[in-house]
């Protein structure tokens, strides 16, 4: 069964002479328990087709499906949905509520869901992602960026969703502590049985977190493969060729 399933999806910001096409035609599916992932550069449409899924970017046409349930487009997205469903942003130092403390983040997401075991799942929740509970009651300003991006993943995590949505998740962070976030997800994901949709411009990153990407480019897909053919080289277009090429000449350089 698919996790996510899009089939023509069309996205779209503005009116008549001022509509702009972000996202053309795009069609692929994630599948229960896989690590998919988008790539492209900056304005390519990526974070865009996460934004129509989470009813961010509310015009759109096409399919979208979750766990083979079709979304409308004529409503927002409801608590069943939030509960299944849940993104991890770009930037740790804006998605924070700067007057909040750790348990209050995590208390108010644990409410609104229904739980009543409150207290235990801070404690997990901190647990799991390696931050314990010394961090429980201090605030954004008290912590690093990557402290702040695992305070983020563990509210993404608060509501027990199935699909977690990773936009440029360690794009914002220190070099030094991008690997750890990324294999903190890596662990949740096998310890939780957790689907992931991943955006990034990283072709680094992705072959370390996917198993399958598409390539977008000026709001299309150019082409889907898995990575084990991106780290052979093994491309049709153009664009992906450039793209693995300028990849490689950047790793290069760092050598």
């Amino acid at each position: 069964m698919s996790a996510l399933d899009f089939e023509g999806l069309n996205v779209w910001f503005g009116e008549g002479r001022d509509r702009v096409n972000a996202v053309q035609g795009a069609s692929f599916k994630v599948a229960s328990g896989e690590s998919f992932g988008l790539v492209g550069e900056s304005g390519s449409g990526k974070s865009t087709i996460l934004r129509a899924l989470t009813g961010l970017a509310p015009h759109w046409s096409g399919k979208i499906r979750v766990m083979d349930r079709e979304l409308d487009r004529g409503k927002g997205r409801d608590r069943a949905f939030y509960k299944s469903v849940q993104m991890v942003f770009q930037d740790p130092y804006a998605s924070l509520h700067p007057r909040q403390s750790v348990d209050q983040v995590l208390s108010e997401v644990l409410y609104l869901h229904g739980f009543r075991d409150i207290e235990a799942r801070i404690e997990r929740l901190l647990d799991d992602v390696g931050l314990g509970s010394a961090f429980r009651f201090r605030y954004p300003h008290q912590l690093s960026g990557g402290q702040r991006q695992r305070v983020a993943i563990a509210r993404a995590l608060a509501p027990e969703p199935s699909i977690l949505l990773l936009d440029e998740p360690t794009s914002a962070l220190d070099v030094s502590v991008q690997a750890e976030i990324l294999n903190l997800l890596c662990d949740l994901r096998a310890e939780h049985g957790l689907t992931f949709l991943m955006v990034s411009h990283d072709l680094v990153v992705v072959a370390h977190m996917c198993e399958h990407i598409v390539v977008m480019q000026q709001g299309r897909i150019v082409e889907e493969m898995s990575v084990s053919d991106m780290r052979a080289m093994r491309v049709t277009h153009p664009y992906s060729q450039s793209l693995l090429e300028a990849s490689l000449g950047y790793r290069r350089a760092q050598l």
